[in-house]
């Protein structure tokens, strides 16, 4: 079973703060404090899969410029397939993420041009012939993607991210070719539970997960008239939450795509994304299956009140 992943790539630099709001200083030395990776929604959830064991194509376009030099050798590093990675960008995107001690995090994200650039459509559908899910991010190159993945009756799974109107114009499209569909709680104008029920009743969306940040993630599975929130679990100590909702979305994906469970997924991709908050950048701290499913049934023991 191979998994279509599109979505973006870019340049990653994380810088520990003391606090926020951040006051000014002319210049600061926060030893160990700043780094840089390769990261992007599209990266770091094509990197969680490919952890967890699965088999993908990676549509990407990435820049013409000097940090193409470390996206191929980082593809190659986490064997994840570059053939369809493309540098037809000027530059590669590149993001700027400020990070404190309690884990809370501002993001900077500078997409270049890549918004106004098409992916060549052969090359998608040579890959969506081969696949039995499709993940397209919700970066604009991968919109065509989405009516043509329904037509071959493959399924979709996206994450919009913080969202605010059901009629919103730049994910309108995603939410109504998605069969699995993932957001924040972080802008919604009503309850999640109330969100939820709205999104399922104007798209008819079967799976939907609203994640809650420390507070965990709403669940609603339209054929079961299934609405609860799962609540999170703690693994180890918080370093920094970007990446936490790639995360989730990941380990649900991995997990629902091999066993059509949206509970034991939701609860699976809970432990996943706590442990991969202990990490600093969006793109590391990602288990195994063999660890996540060890971790897991370390947590259900303890949650359970067993040694």
């Amino acid at each position: 079973m191979t998994i279509l992943v599109a979505g973006l790539i870019n340049i990653e630099i994380t810088l520990r703060v003391e606090a926020f709001p951040i006051y000014y200083n002319p210049v600061n030395y926060p030893f160990f404090g700043v780094n840089s990776s390769v990261s992007g929604v599209g990266y770091n959830v094509a990197k969680a899969l490919t952890v967890l064991g699965n088999d993908l194509s990676f549509l990407s376009l990435i820049g013409r410029d000097a940090a193409r030099t470390l996206v191929r050798e980082t593809l190659l590093n986490d064997c994840i397939p570059g053939d369809h990675v493309l540098d037809i960008l000027d530059q590669t995107p590149h993001s700027v993420i400020l990070y404190d001690k309690t884990g809370r995090r501002q993001i900077n994200v500078d997409l270049k041009d890549i918004q106004e650039r098409t992916y060549p459509p052969d090359i998608f559908e040579a890959a969506l012939a081969e696949a039995s899910l499709v993940v397209p991010c919700n970066v604009n190159f991968s919109r065509a993607f989405l009516r043509k993945a329904w037509q071959a009756g493959k399924p979709v799974a996206t994450d919009v991210h913080a969202i605010a109107d059901l009629e919103d114009a730049y994910n309108g499209d995603y939410m109504r070719y998605a069969s699995v569909l993932f957001m924040s709680h972080e802008k919604l104008p009503t309850s999640p539970e109330q969100w939820a029920r709205q999104i399922m009743n104007r798209y008819g969306t079967e799976i939907i997960v609203i994640g809650l940040g420390a507070d965990g993630a709403l669940l609603s599975v339209k054929s079961h008239r299934f609405l609860e929130r799962i609540p999170a679990v703690d693994t180890r100590p918080v370093v920094n939450t970007i990446g936490a909702g790639d995360a989730l979305f990941s380990a649900f994906v991995h997990i629902y795509h091999r066993t059509r469970n949206p509970y034991e997924a939701i609860r699976k991709a809970m432990v996943f994304a706590s442990y991969k908050i202990g990490s600093t950048s969006a793109a590391d701290g990602f288990l195994s299956a063999e660890q996540l499913d060890a971790l897991y049934t370390s947590v259900t023991r303890k949650v359970n009140g067993h040694s």
